[in-house]
């Protein structure tokens, strides 16, 4: 049985990858404010004192990010900033922090979503924030040292968050956050590395 930690693990898409992954696994639950452990991804400080807190795990899922939505015309540097801090880099320190206590073999299992392919009005950053993730994780994947591989899974938006965002994905088939979930158990199951999963695109 596979150590795993789920960063974002009490959110919507988050308590979905938990409940797969945990069929097999011993799935270690961190959130902002719940779960097991709580880090703030945005501090690589606070990242640093939950994998000593943890020690060595065979794998790491991220499913924490929020951007901002608004007209381009209108938006602010620190409103693009949000999604650039919080979604882009808070997954990225888990990679640069979490590296070091990834067994040999293990994984990182990142997310993006349908935004870097379909960009829609209001989400520039969420565009941009997407793409930057996926670039990162085809970098990463060929210079993770010890067999470590690095996927990123991009959904759709879910039917479990429809009420929030529905008027931003007009036109757009939602998926559950159960479907979504099974990439997630691909990447960490599974012997790809560098890989995009698109879920409903």
């Amino acid at each position: 049985m596979n150590k795993i930690v789920v960063i974002g693990a009490t959110g919507t898409l988050g308590q979905a990858v938990t409940a797969e992954l945990k069929a097999r696994h011993e799935v270690i639950e961190v959130g902002a404010t719940r779960g097991q452990y709580q880090v703030d991804s945005t501090d690589p400080a606070s990242l640093e004192k939950l994998f000593r807190q943890i020690g060595k795990v065979d794998g790491i899922v991220t499913t924490v990010g929020k951007v901002h939505f608004g007209p381009l015309p209108e938006m602010t540097v620190e409103q693009f900033w949000l999604g650039l801090r919080d979604k882009l880099m808070g997954q990225i320190n888990a990679v640069l922090l979490g590296q070091h206590y990834v067994n040999d073999g293990g994984s990182f299992t990142l997310t993006s979503g349908i935004l870097s392919e379909e960009p829609i009005r209001l989400g520039a950053s969420a565009t941009t924030v997407n793409l930057a993730l996926e670039g990162f994780v085809r970098g990463a994947a060929i210079e993770l040292p010890r067999g470590i591989r690095i996927n990123v899974v991009s959904p759709t938006v879910l039917t479990e968050s429809l009420e929030g965002y529905a008027p931003f994905f007009r036109g757009f088939e939602p998926v559950t956050a159960q479907r979504a979930a099974l990439a997630y158990l691909r990447s960490v199951e599974g012997a790809q590395t560098g890989r995009v999963y698109r879920v409903g695109e």
